[in-house]
């Protein structure tokens, strides 16, 4: 029931993926937590030498398959991986949490703190917005992609079995869908030792692969991708859109800091995942420099005869990995959106002890439809990635912006400082997204059309709301003199009520409409609002608010954390202040429900008040979604222009 600050709470948007349910701070030894982080943070990038080296020279925008060409591009993907990922993200941007907890969502409460208020904040809140929905297109397209490269490795082998490579893919993903319900804990377990055999294998076929061609070792001089584009400009810069797919995930590193805490993913990265890219990378280079004809998979052609179905296994449920992350992420930030007031109230399964792990159906069923569609629609990897890296590279990109606030009204960097190394972030994010627009014909329309669409969803709900409170506020009496007017006015039963609330002033509709109705009063009447925090966690030592009221009214405030779970019978047994403990067969639960009239009252447009208007009637109960006892909630309705 309760209203963040309007728009200043984005939802951890592009980024909080891959870990939300697979653990919950980070204890125990740096080993033990980097295996974990290979596990869950890493399935994304991983994943990408399945397609990026093959997209880039046989993709929509093919380059040559000479020297020049593969010097150039191996150079551009070690250089972008040096400079987004191990540069910014690893180095600098990891360094700003929110209490431990890390992403656009924790960095843009962050900033929300030092510089609300701001004329330019209201921009950077609805650039986190559209960083949201740009993951949510992310979450559709990465099981699709990743899922489809792994398989596609069966025609490789065996052409004969191409046809049955969309039907394997699709009965592998809906396998996937059907199993979130179980919950993730004990197959998150392997997660680990799978990743860790999958890099083994792939630089273990990279350096071979390297040994028969050394001076491809070379490439990895900058110069060689500055020849290329001097060179070859028009294709240099179009190979790019196809390129950034070697840094796609990178974003995961920063959102998963809370989980792992930021130096067993440094210690993952840095000493596994790096070297064992970088090896396959430069092992496929070397294979194209001997054998052009294997540009149809290079990443599968690196294996040896016996070890060719092996490697389509490890490299499938590594696909399997990527895409169980980004599923699982997309419950955690839905959850976030929920708290923070962006999507409406969904149905929510705890699927395990640990608060994390959570299973959302609505999403589960949207996501396994969109993805199989994809899947139908395009039928193979390297028609998805021209829908892949806009969603990428847009959120790496709003992610700069960020870290510019950070930089210069929080950290207070010096410009010769900040600035050039804003300038390398910005130059390089730009060149790839400016580079991945020439794609929108091929398939690029579709983040931006599946972004565009869920932006207004967003934004249509959180402006709903805060025009529907808006409304509901004018004419309210203060609560302290309502209690003294209706203590003389009612009768008194026993027992205790707690009306909730979405704000903490005024008095709630359900109560008004009880009194109004009913004519009668507990002995103890609660009015109780639930708000939501700029910080992931709450001290339960500051969980709560109590203002006495006197002849027995109480009006409560509960905070949470936009990560925690906002269980309210829980919440209530730490409540001393209301007098008596509170008894839950003693206690009712009065919610307000309101149904909406679209009008022509200046605020949204009449077609974005019908469809908030369907969002509210859709919404899942707040008796559900704050886990009341079903006997003793009573809902009261109303209907309410806005």
């Amino acid at each position: 029931m309760s209203e963040p600050h309007p728009e200043a709470k984005i939802v951890e948007a592009a980024d909080h993926a891959a870990a939300s349910h697979h653990g919950g701070g980070h204890q125990g030894s740096v080993a033990l937590l980097a295996m974990g982080a290979i596990g869950v943070v890493f399935g994304d990038i991983g994943t990408s030498p399945l397609y990026a080296m093959r997209d880039t020279f046989a993709g929509h925008h093919p380059l040559p398959l000479d020297q020049l060409h593969i010097f150039g591009i191996v150079s551009l993907m070690f250089w972008s991986m040096m400079v987004i990922v191990t540069l910014k993200y690893v180095t600098v941007i990891m360094r700003a949490d929110n209490k431990g907890e890390g992403g656009s969502l924790a960095l843009l409460a962050l900033i929300n703190q030092n510089v609300s208020g701001r004329s330019w904040s209201r921009g950077i809140v609805l650039l986190g917005v559209f960083a949201t929905a740009l993951f949510y297109g992310d979450s559709m397209i990465t099981p699709a992609v990743s899922v489809l490269g792994a398989i596609e490795g069966v025609a490789i082998y065996n052409p004969t079995m191409e046809r049955l490579v969309v039907p394997i893919v699709v009965f592998i993903l809906i396998f996937l869908f059907l199993i979130q319900s179980r919950g993730t804990a004990k197959v998150a377990r392997l997660f680990g030792p799978i990743m860790l055999v999958y890099f083994a294998a792939i630089a273990v076929l990279g350096i071979a692969s390297i040994a028969k061609t050394p001076g491809v070792i070379w490439a990895l001089s900058p110069h060689h991708a500055a020849n290329m584009f001097i060179n070859d400009p028009l294709k240099g810069f179009l190979a790019m859109g196809s390129a950034v797919l070697a840094v796609t995930g990178a974003e995961a590193l920063y959102a998963d800091m809370g989980h792992f805490g930021p130096k067993p993913i440094k210690v993952s990265w840095l000493a596994i995942v790096l070297p064992a890219l970088v090896c396959n990378y430069l092992g496929q280079a070397a294979l194209l420099l001997r054998d052009g004809g294997a540009i149809a998979s290079p990443f599968y052609y690196l294996a040896p005869d016996w070890f060719r179905w092996p490697l389509l296994a490890v490299a499938s449920a590594a696909a399997v990995i990527a895409s169980q992350a980004v599923i699982t992420g997309a419950f955690s930030v839905t959850q976030q959106a929920i708290q923070l007031g962006f999507i409406p109230r969904m149905s929510i399964k705890y699927t395990s002890v640990n608060a994390g792990q959570i299973y959302i159906p609505v999403i589960n069923t949207a996501l396994m439809i969109a993805v199989i569609l994809l899947v139908l629609v395009f039928k193979r990897s390297e028609n998805l990635t021209a829908a892949y890296g806009i969603a990428v590279t847009g959120a790496m990109t709003i992610d700069n912006v960020l870290l510019a606030v950070v930089l210069f009204h929080m950290w207070k960097w010096k410009p010769w400082m900040s600035l050039p190394l804003l300038a390398l972030f910005f130059t390089l994010d730009a060149a790839y997204l400016s580079a991945n627009f020439t794609k929108i014909p091929d398939g690029g329309w579709v983040p931006l059309m599946m972004g565009g669409a869920i932006f207004t969803l967003l934004t249509t709900w959180s402006r709903g709301r805060a025009l529907m409170r808006q409304n509901m506020a004018e004419g309210t009496i203060p609560m302290e003199v309502f209690a003294k007017s209706a203590n003389s006015s009612a009768h008194r039963v026993a027992g205790t009520a707690i009306f909730m609330a979405s704000t903490n002033s005024g008095v709630p509709s359900a109560l008004l409409h009880n009194i109004k109705h009913n004519k009668v009063l507990h002995e103890r009447v609660v009015v109780l609002t639930v708000a939501i925090q700029d910080v992931p966690y709450v001290d339960p030592m500051e969980r709560q608010i109590v203002k006495d009221l006197g002849q027995g009214f109480y009006r409560l405030t509960l905070k949470f954390g936009f990560l925690e779970e906002t269980d309210i019978p829980a919440a209530l047994k730490d409540v001393t202040l209301c007098g008596a403990k509170f008894e839950m067969m003693k206690t009712s639960f009065f919610l307000s429900r309101q149904t909406l009239i679209a009008s022509d009252k200046p605020g949204m447009a009449i077609w974005r008040e019908k469809l908030f208007a369907w969002m509210l009637r859709n919404a899942a109960s707040a008796m559900e979604f704050f886990r009341l006892p079903t006997n003793r909630v009573v809902e009261l309705g109303s209907q309410l222009e806005i």
